[in-house]
């Protein structure tokens, strides 16, 4: 049973009355909507979206754009903006970009000629004038980037005062020879964490070749960095890390040399997987709040395609603080003695 006029035929019912009890119209009785129902689905009928929108309907799906979808940050994230969206009876549709702005904007014609209601996007460095175009005409929010070319409605992560934090972290424990390891500062966010990294460091002139930056999405990377600073004549004693790949690709080869942490070098990571705190002797790490951001951007969108208008969104930005979580990967520098250190917080700088 392939239409609603079928459908219709076998309960002996009209084709419109049929079309609001799928529809849940208050006009049909209780009664008769379970009926349709029931044998809607009792004989798979699939509704037709897009017969259902040139009669003044609207699209249910919302979708997704992020730059890498083997990002635990961003997975944890989906789920929470999933479950946020089908609780309004929207589906969302994930597409990946791998931060190519021509894929980007691949994706946004597809979602977009699929009447798309909404869109919620993890932004590339240079997006397209077509992305910057066809976003203007849609509902749209920001999430974890943000780019202003695509409007000023974002969710984001506070990385600046999070990798504050971090270093802070590794100097209040003796440390004056910090590496870092992340995004290069090309990027939004490689130029946010090594703001932050820089700032705690601000009275201390800081030592260019303990900084090594490459692909965040990649753990080879990782490695290889951590190999190159090793290798220096006076290496770091403490090394701050600026994506997650880049953290898994650290512990790995942590792991596969035998290294001793915090014995021979302390260990600030990015991300806190349920596995990080089991490894060795646990990670020292900054939490990011993503099921909390990406539900405050889905209950935003969900707001702004109620209104039905993209281009007269007032500018909104929020900025979420996330938390040091300490253990055991974080110590002072060799020789010198340590003591328990609680949880610490990474303030926001407020809304915007």
């Amino acid at each position: 049973m392939k239409t609603a006029k079928e459908l219709a035929k076998h309960l002996n019912l009209s084709v419109s009355t049929v079309g609001r009890a799928l529809a849940n119209d208050s006009r049909i009785s209780v009664k008769t909507r379970q009926l349709v129902m029931k044998e809607a689905e009792r004989f798979g009928y699939v509704a037709n979206r897009a017969a259902q929108m040139m009669r003044g309907g609207s699209s249910k799906l919302v979708g997704l754009v992020l730059s890498d979808l083997g990002n635990s940050q961003y997975s944890i994230g989906a789920h929470a903006l999933s479950k946020t969206l089908e609780a309004e009876g929207y589906q969302l549709v994930l597409s990946e970009t791998n931060d190519d702005p021509d894929a980007e904007l691949r994706q946004l014609r597809e979602l977009i000629s699929a009447s798309a209601a909404g869109i919620v996007i993890t932004p590339t460095k240079n997006p397209r004038p077509e992305t910057i175009r066809l976003l203007k005409s849609t509902p749209h929010v920001q999430w974890i980037r943000r780019h202003p070319s695509l409007g000023e409605q974002w969710f984001c992560f506070d990385n600046v005062k999070a990798f504050e934090a971090g270093t802070r972290h590794l100097i209040a424990l003796g440390h004056q020879r910090i590496g870092y390891i992340g995004p290069p500062p090309s990027t939004f966010v490689g130029e946010e964490r090594l703001n932050g990294f820089r700032m705690a460091q601000m009275s201390a002139a800081i030592d260019e070749e303990l900084m090594v930056f490459g692909p965040g999405a990649s753990s080879e990377f990782g490695r290889a960095a951590l190999r190159q600073l090793l290798a220096l004549t006076e290496p770091p004693t403490g090394i701050v890390l600026g994506s997650l790949q880049i953290t898994r690709g650290i512990l790995d080869e942590v792991i596969d040399q035998g290294l001793k942490i915090p014995e021979q070098f302390s260990v600030v990571g990015f991300g806190d997987e349920p596995g990080f705190r089991w490894w060795q002797p646990g990670l020292t790490t900054i939490s990011v709040p993503n099921s909390e951001i990406a539900t405050a951007c889905g209950l935003w969108l969900l707001h702004q395609m109620k209104k039905g208008s993209a281009a007269s969104s007032a500018p909104f930005g929020s900025v979420t603080p996330g938390e040091l979580v300490v253990r055991g990967s974080s110590g002072p520098p060799p020789g010198r003695i340590s003591l328990p250190r609680p949880a610490v917080p990474c303030k926001a700088q407020g809304m915007s």
